[in-house]
């Protein structure tokens, strides 16, 4: 911006140069006897200002003639003055345009102007040359008004224009602000998601530096949970299995003793039953830990969700009928989902046996496939006593169980845990909660299509 007046007063002095040049030469051409004709300069400038002028400079209407010519002869009187004749015969042999000038000099000079003071007029003159003599000088004047408005208005062109660069470059500076550290937002959160343990993807990020960051933290998440996983599964394993061991030891041992022939037989059926418990969960951690490892569904296509869930029901049936329960499939609707028919149809199971464990006799459970919105939807409903409040956040943590109403035994503990990283698998989601009208409702969310 310092720069733009200087720019300007070289732009206004050029043309101020030849008009100088143009109007002595012309004053040397018209001289006579060695005198230069100012009545013809006075004529002309009548003429000029008596002719209206209106010219559109961009934004900049000028109506009139600013410039100033004075003449002096030899010695640096002023025989002419544009200005209503002013200063005709005031000494200028000292000033610069003039002085320089009669020497043979480049002659110019900025001196305030008399009606306003506060703004310059540029002085810039030109020998009158005839016959090879400087028989005077011919200086023209230019005011900086108009100059100064040209400035300002460039002033504040500049100004807005920068203004709008910032604004510009704040907002580019915002957007690549966010372009560079989404990656490693994206990468932070991974690092907080497997320091919380939970379940994450690394992200996709620009090759380079961060990319190697990331495959470093899921090589450091991936020894860490195979260190964890397996701390955590020998410790509760070795508490799961501590309960079924000691009974069977018990029984064991009475066995050896002499005992009538039904006690003989129902520790002999202690001991089969806590076996098969030792041997359901191991089969369902070996299952439950195959897809932990996996991270995706091995074999997909589409499955007939409606049809798996009456075929789940059917495989229960001597243990339905055994409790006295009935099954409600009025609600099952032809629907089909993508996945592993396999899977879906375990984390079924799992479900219905729930139901059928927690069902008083002689009770409902109702199963439906439906469709809602953009999803596929497999409720199951019991009207046991549902999900006490301290449970409700605990029911899926592997090896929790709530007592069985009737039995007042425990479960593995694995079956919520199984269902849901089934679902997980298969992107969708699993919700189980106490009914509002009584018994506990099991959702699985599949996405449609």
């Amino acid at each position: 911006m310092d720069d733009i007046q200087p720019r300007y007063r070289e732009a206004t002095e050029e043309p101020i140069v030849d008009t100088a040049h143009v109007l002595a030469a012309i004053a040397a051409a018209t001289a006579r006897d060695g005198q230069v004709d100012s009545g013809l300069f006075r004529r002309a400038f009548q003429r000029v200002r008596a002719q209206p002028i209106e010219a559109r400079i961009y934004s900049f209407l000028k109506t009139n003639v600013d410039i100033r010519v004075y003449i002096t002869d030899a010695a640096g009187i002023v025989i002419y003055d544009s200005d209503s004749g002013r200063d005709e015969g005031v000494n200028y042999s000292e000033w610069n345009d003039v002085h320089h000038t009669l020497r043979g000099h480049y002659g110019a000079r900025t001196s305030p102007s008399r009606a306003d003071p506060k703004t310059k007029v540029l002085y810039v003159a030109s020998p009158i040359v005839l016959d090879g003599e400087i028989i005077g000088v011919l200086s023209v004047g230019k005011s900086a008004t108009n100059s100064n408005r040209f400035v300002e208005s460039a002033r504040r062109d500049l100004m807005l224009g920068g203004a709008a660069v910032c604004v510009v470059l704040i907002i580019a500076g915002v957007i690549l602000g966010q372009w560079l550290t989404r990656p490693i937002r994206r990468l932070t959160d991974y690092a907080l998601a497997i320091r919380d343990g939970r379940r994450a993807e690394l992200p996709r990020l620009p090759p380079g530096e961060l990319r190697d960051l990331g495959a470093a933290f899921e090589q450091m998440r991936t020894a860490l949970e195979g260190k964890r996983y397996v701390e955590n599964y020998v410790q509760t394993l070795t508490h799961e299995i501590k309960s079924p061991l000691s009974a069977i030891r018990g029984a064991a041992e009475l066995l050896g003793e002499d005992l009538p022939t039904d006690q003989r037989r129902q520790f002999i059926d202690n001991i089969s039953s806590e076996s098969e418990r030792i041997t359901h969960i191991a089969e369902t951690l070996m299952l439950l830990t195959s897809l932990e490892s996996s991270g995706a569904v091995k074999s997909t296509g589409p499955i007939a969700l409606d049809r798996i869930a009456l075929d789940a029901a059917a495989s229960l049936g001597i243990l339905i009928e055994r409790r006295d329960l009935t099954i409600d499939d009025s609600g099952i609707e032809p629907v089909t989902v993508y996945g592993d028919g396999v899977l879906i149809r375990q984390a079924i199971v799992n479900l219905l046996q729930n139901a059928v464990e927690f069902s008083p006799p002689q009770t409902v459970i109702s199963i439906c496939t439906r469709i809602i919105d953009d999803t596929v939807v497999f409720e199951v409903r019991d009207h046991g006593p549902g999900i006490p409040d301290y449970a409700e956040s605990k029911i899926y943590d592997r090896f929790f169980s709530l007592t069985r109403p009737d039995s007042g035994k425990k479960s593995s503990g694995l079956g919520l845990s199984l269902v849901k990283e089934i679902m997980t698998l298969h992107e969708g989601s699993v919700v189980v909660a106490s009914h509002p009208e009584g018994g506990t409702l099991a959702t699985l969310v599949f996405l449609h299509g």
